[in-house]
């Protein structure tokens, strides 16, 4: 790639990131991102439609590398404590980004591309995988509840969190493999 374009790329990046940081998605304007990037509006154009279309660009790209920074997929479905201690740490690599994306009306995203992402993984992984609805509600289950309490609860102690979410899950999981 052209490292003008590379360049004139991450200006904007960083000046969405620097603004998103500080006010919701909606209240950014194009006018104010390309005067912090020191760019022309025309120049941001070029590379996105608006700026949602540069906030969905970033969020589908944090939400990948938190799953590409995962070193065992192939575990993903075999060994739970090995790949949500593997997704917690890349949760933690990425927290301040996932932070600044998905803030406000952009909070229920992350879950939902994460969602669509680790299927798209774990088809990647194991090709012959057909999920039944029952598992697939009990990933949907694990997924959100396993993000919305690392969120919520992680100022008070990572390790003790992904503890007591590796446990939940494994009772879960140990539960369904009963039936």
């Amino acid at each position: 790639m052209d490292m003008r374009v590379e360049r004139t790329r991450r200006n904007i990046i960083n000046a969405f990131l620097k603004l998103r940081a500080g006010k919701p998605l909606e209240k950014i304007t194009v006018k104010e991102l390309a005067d912090i990037a020191e760019i022309n509006k025309s120049t941001f154009y070029l590379h996105y439609h608006d700026i949602y279309d540069l906030s969905e660009s970033l969020e589908r790209e944090v939400v990948r590398s938190t799953l590409n920074s995962i070193e065992h997929t192939e575990e993903v479905l075999r060994d739970n404590k090995l790949f949500i201690r593997e997704l917690a740490d890349a949760f933690v690599v990425n927290e301040q980004l996932i932070k600044i994306l998905f803030e406000g009306s952009r909070s229920a995203s992350f879950i939902t591309l994460l969602e669509n992402e680790l299927m798209s993984l774990i088809h990647s992984v194991y090709p012959d995988y057909d999920p039944g609805i029952q598992s697939r509600m009990v990933m949907s289950f694990l997924i959100y509840g396993g993000y919305y309490t690392y969120f919520k609860y992680c100022d008070s102690g990572v390790k003790s969190v992904l503890e007591v979410i590796e446990k939940l899950s494994d009772g879960i999981l140990r539960i369904m493999t009963e039936d």
